[in-house]
């Protein structure tokens, strides 16, 4: 309220006039001297001398001028800044992923789009990016976690096999498939705790009645993929996340491989800002889970 007061005491000193300022707000002129009643009787103060056909700024309205003119300039930059970032020529989107394989597209297209918007990707495990999505560190999260929340909406990316990835030189490297017999004989080279990768592979060996073989843990695909071209073991991965790489052998499963699904999660009561929305409509192809 004392934002309508302080613009309205504001156009009445520019103009000299109420009967002015009154156009130029596009108010009526009872409601221009209604204001500015409201405002000296509310402090108790004379902002205006009233002469004939004109007011003039008494000492405390002198006063105050400069002071409500800085706030008339914060509140256009405000407005500026709204306009502009409403229009997706400011802001920054942040994205918060598990790998970058099933989000790049989508990015490149967003940024050929609304090149202005600055972007970030965070790397971490399914777990730590629906961490950061919920307390709001990223706008939005790729993750294989299948996770059903009301305050989350939910668009699957992928739907990808998982396969068996192995140095040239392995035992494996050419057999036409692979077991998951074959692959308990095996050393794996599997992620920390909250992979959806890891929990695929344990899963499915589970399911067959067979034991975790001897394995290294490692913290990121792209060091995993490191370890398996210097020979130190296999590792299961989704075929959409393997690099084209002759140093990196692609085995599929013989039968019933574990099934990997990728998702893009945001919060619910954002999916309507024009920044999240934008995005999502860069999303191809786009399916709601």
């Amino acid at each position: 309220m004392l934002g309508d007061l302080l613009t309205t005491f504001y156009e009445v000193a520019r103009q000299g006039s109420i009967t002015t300022a009154a156009k130029q707000l596009r108010v009526s002129q009872p409601t221009v001297t209604g204001r500015i009643r409201q405002l000296e009787e509310n402090y108790g103060v004379e902002l205006f001398y009233r002469r004939a056909g004109r007011v003039d700024l008494s000492d405390v309205g002198v006063a105050l001028m400069p002071v409500v003119e800085q706030l008339m300039q914060h509140e256009g930059n405000a407005d500026f800044l709204l306009r502009n970032a409403g229009s997706l020529h400011l802001g920054h989107l942040r994205i918060g992923a598990t790998g970058p394989y099933y989000i790049l597209k989508s990015v490149a297209a967003f940024r050929q789009r609304f090149p202005a918007i600055e972007i970030s990707i965070d790397i971490g495990n399914s777990q730590q990016m629906l961490d950061a999505l919920f307390e709001y560190r990223i706008d939005v999260a790729v993750s294989s976690h299948a996770v059903n929340d009301e305050r989350l909406a939910r668009i699957t990316l992928a739907t990808d096999p998982m396969v068996v990835v192995v140095n040239p030189g392995h035992a494996l490297a050419r057999a036409p498939s692979v077991s998951l017999a074959q692959l308990a004989a095996c050393h794996l080279l599997i992620r920390e705790h909250g992979s959806m990768t890891r929990k695929a592979t344990e899963t499915a060996l589970d399911e067959a009645g067979l034991p975790l073989p001897a394995n290294t843990v490692i913290g990121s695909r792209e060091a995993i993929y490191e370890a398996i071209r210097q020979g130190l073991g296999a590792s299961v991965v989704p075929v959409g996340e393997v690099p084209r790489d002759p140093a990196l052998c692609v085995v599929p499963f013989a039968s019933h491989p574990p099934v990997l699904h990728e998702y893009l999660y945001c919060l619910q009561g954002r999916t309507h800002t024009r920044l999240i929305g934008a995005f999502l409509d860069c999303l191809a192809p786009r399916a709601a889970a």
